[in-house]
């Protein structure tokens, strides 16, 4: 159960506007951003902090890094949003799926994708980048990379945090953690 209840509609005018351009036409506004527009401010600071635009790694990078922080953090709610949105289109199949949320480097990922989920994990579990990790980054990605994944890993972080603690049901599409 939702520790706060949704916005519903009627929204404020330019809250209602906003809600409409993230989402596809006819489709509801997810349940998480619903749910921050109960605090416009901090519903518009969220959204300024994004990161789905073409950035600096590819679309299947940035999920791997996404999908992984959030499964880290038990932040199935994101997740699954993710899977379901995502998955496809960054070529992901079932393995790689389910590599999101298993412990440690599947077989399934690229040397280079191996290192994104040793970011993601190290970050996770020390809050920090060992100079060994940082070395073997730097000979695959450029300075603008590192700092948008590390970013994109702090992100969903606050992304997890959230929705975890307002405890946000699954979105009707969403996928769930393998079991």
């Amino acid at each position: 159960m939702a520790r706060i209840e949704p916005a519903a509609r009627p929204y404020e005018v330019d809250m209602e506007a906003t809600l409409e351009k993230l989402m596809p036409p006819g489709v509801e506004p997810l349940v998480l951003f619903r749910t921050l527009a109960r605090s416009p401010r901090v519903f518009r600071r969220f959204m300024a902090g994004g990161l789905l635009d073409k950035g600096s790694v590819t679309l299947r990078e940035r999920e791997i890094v996404i999908d992984r922080a959030c499964a880290r953090c038990g932040g199935e709610y994101e997740w699954g949003v993710h899977i379901a949105l995502f998955a496809e289109k960054a070529g992901f199949g079932a393995e790689e799926i389910a590599a999101t949320v298993a412990p440690g480097e599947a077989d399934c990922w690229t040397p280079r994708e191996k290192l994104l989920i040793r970011l993601v994990d190290e970050l996770h579990d020390t809050a920090h980048v060992s100079d060994a990790l940082w070395s073997e980054l730097t000979s695959e990605f450029s300075g603008e990379q590192l700092i948008e994944l590390v970013v994109l890993t702090g992100l969903y972080h606050m992304v997890s945090f959230t929705v975890n603690a307002l405890r946000l049901e699954p979105e009707a599409y969403a996928a769930r953690f393998p079991a």
